[in-house]
């Protein structure tokens, strides 16, 4: 029996409004009618679900954080990395590690204006990499 059908990625953050306007854009999404003002929802074309609830304490994560295990992150699937990294950027995420930017294993590293990390990783490996595997 399946337990559910879907499932929402919920992100604390102090303001709602601009962290749901920013992952609205990345991923083409529609914001949902507020029912809260604690809380703001949006649906990808796709399927992405993604909530962001507002935390009167938030504190953004750390990166990276040696001393404990890695926090939870998001992965953006991309077709072409440095436009998704300019758009990104342009929308108000920070760059958190680019040491290993290009090259077919190209993974980048940002986090969004709230704080919370996530990476770029192209949706389709080269076919380089594909045959090295």
């Amino acid at each position: 029996m399946t337990v559910a059908t879907t499932a929402v990625l919920s992100l604390d953050c102090a303001e709602p409004e601009q962290l749901a306007e920013f992952y609205a854009t990345v991923f083409g999404a529609e914001i949902t009618p507020v029912t809260s003002l604690d809380r703001i929802d949006i649906v990808a074309p796709g399927g992405t679900r993604m909530s962001f609830l507002r935390d009167h304490g938030y504190a953004p994560p750390s990166w990276p954080r040696p001393d404990d295990s890695q926090q939870a992150h998001l992965e953006l699937l991309v077709d072409d990395m440095d436009a998704a990294e300019r758009q990104v950027v342009d929308l108000g995420a920070r760059p958190l590690d680019t040491k290993d930017n290009g090259g077919p294993n190209d993974v980048r590293l940002y986090s969004d204006p709230a704080g919370h990390p996530f990476r770029l990783r192209l949706a389709t490996p080269p076919e380089e990499v594909i045959r090295e595997q």
